[in-house]
């Protein structure tokens, strides 16, 4: 009878591990991969592999902030945001606007904006997270490690068929 009671008491802390880990994050239904295109105009969009970098971290708020209800991992931001409430959007440019500072963004600020006036512009907030973290685990940290440049990029930075012409050597007299 002590047997089956530690088999009972053992087979329903096994279930209760399950339930628990089928709630994380990682439990959630997510994209392979996402086509990161807010962006793209002097760059092709970017292939992000979204479950390659799943595999590699420890939780999604590494990335994602509190959005994904695994709590907040900053202080500055868990003043505020408290609990670990999964939020309906959690794509970065549902928070960090591609141009925050246009006249429209100035005329209609975001709701809740006035708390969130040190946030980063979505450009910003894609390199601060990525180029920080690539950074630190040696990660490709070239602008064109992760963007192709489009004709206009070329253009832009006189590079490509853009470039600057070498000039023709005349022969010395």
């Amino acid at each position: 009878m002590v047997n089956a009671g530690k088999q009972l008491i053992t087979g329903l802390g096994v279930l209760l591990l399950l339930a628990v880990l089928s709630t994380s994050c990682y439990a959630m239904d997510y994209p392979d991969e996402v086509e990161l295109d807010s962006l793209a105009d002097l760059y092709e969009p970017v292939v992000f592999d979204h479950a390659m970098h799943v595999d590699v971290t420890e939780n999604c708020s590494e990335c994602h902030h509190h959005t994904t209800g695994t709590g907040v991992a900053n202080e500055y931001c868990a003043k505020c945001h408290t609990g670990d409430v999964e939020m309906d959007v959690v794509a970065c440019q549902d928070c960090h606007s591609a141009d925050p500072v246009s006249i429209e963004n100035l005329r209609n600020p975001q709701p809740g904006y006035s708390y969130h006036n040190d946030q980063p512009s979505l450009k910003a907030a894609y390199h601060l997270k990525c180029l920080g973290c690539h950074q630190n685990v040696d990660g490709p940290t070239g602008c064109e490690d992760c963007h192709a440049k489009t004709e206009a990029g070329d253009k832009f930075y006189r590079s490509g068929e853009f470039a600057p012409k070498e000039p023709a050597h005349s022969s010395a007299h």
